[in-house]
Formats: C-alpha cells, structure tokens, sequence
C-alpha cells in the first residue's frame, strides 16, 4: 500500500447506489487514507437515542472527524450523498481549516435501469440503516453542480479503472 505524500481531502457526493462507497473504501485502501462515511454517523447517532431528527447532524459530526484527521496529517476520504451546494461548501472549509487541498468527486451512474438494480439490490452493512427504496432515490433533492469536480460514472468504468482515474487526479493537485 502506497501512502499520500501529504493530507488531502476527497469529497465524495453522489446518489445512493451510484457506488460511492465502494469507490471511497477502494481508494482509501489504496491511498492508506482516512474513510469517512456519513451514513455511518448517521445511525450511530440514530442508535444512541439522542434524536431521531437527524437534520444535519451526521455531516456535522462527520466535518468535525475529518478536520481531526486531516490536523494529524492523514488523508481523509469523505463518503457522504452530499446533495447541496451548502454541504459541498462546507466540505472545501473542512479542507481550508485543515489547511489541505480537497477535490470534488461526483460519483454517477449514467445507465438509469443499471442504477435501479443496484439500489433494489443492496445489501446493508450498517447494522440498523435502513436502505432507501429505488423510488425514494429517484425523489431525491439533488442539486445540479455549478463549481469544479471530477464526475466519474460507474456505468462506464469498473471499480479500479474508476479509482486509477480518481488517484490521477489526486496526483495532480499535490
């Protein structure tokens, strides 16, 4: 495993299903970073009974994680939805706090019918999180991008090719 050179963050967004977070582990394996996944704060914090309401605080939890990791020195892959220009903003001032560089990766995946039978086929790894149904996908508030990210589409590319592709570009901002 060949670790960064220096602290970066990657931002993943994307729709449930598209193959965000296999994306995220691959390349955090790759690169010997920091996976971090805000589904996974999402029901922990669910679980301890705090709130149900969850509203923003998975993303807040999940700013704070990464800002500790990237102040230590370590690349932080960060694996959220991230549907709104207000989160994606607040991604890139985790990385300007950190003092670190981030990229923007929008994770899609172009074949509409490919996408539906991936959601309806996922297998939960989240003990308690419950998946979204293919309809809910389809509902969801996603807004169009209007600044600069690297788009990868998981109906074009496999896994390693996707994440070759990801690591290039990583590369070139250091």
């Amino acid at each position: 495993m060949r670790k960064v050179s220096r602290e970066m963050l990657i931002i993943f967004s994307g729709l449930p299903g598209v193959g965000k977070t296999t994306l995220a582990r691959s390349l955090a394996r790759a690169m010997g970073a920091v996976h971090v996944r805000v589904d996974s704060l999402e029901q922990a914090i669910r679980a301890s009974g705090v709130t149900s309401d969850l509203a923003d605080a998975g993303y807040r939890a999940a700013y704070a994680v990464a800002l500790d990791n990237l102040r230590l020195g370590l690349a932080v892959v960060a694996d959220s939805v991230n549907p709104l220009a207000v989160t994606r903003s607040a991604w890139r001032g985790v990385a300007r706090d950190a003092g670190v560089a981030s990229l923007d990766v929008e994770v899609i995946c172009s074949d509409a019918g490919d996408h539906r039978r991936r959601v309806e086929a996922r297998i939960g790894d989240i003990p308690g999180h419950v998946q979204p149904t293919w309809e809910e996908v389809a509902a969801r508030g996603y807004e169009a991008w209007d600044g600069e990210r690297l788009a990868v589409d998981t109906a074009r590319q496999d896994v390693d090719a996707s994440v070759a592709v990801i690591r290039a570009a990583v590369a070139s901002r250091r």
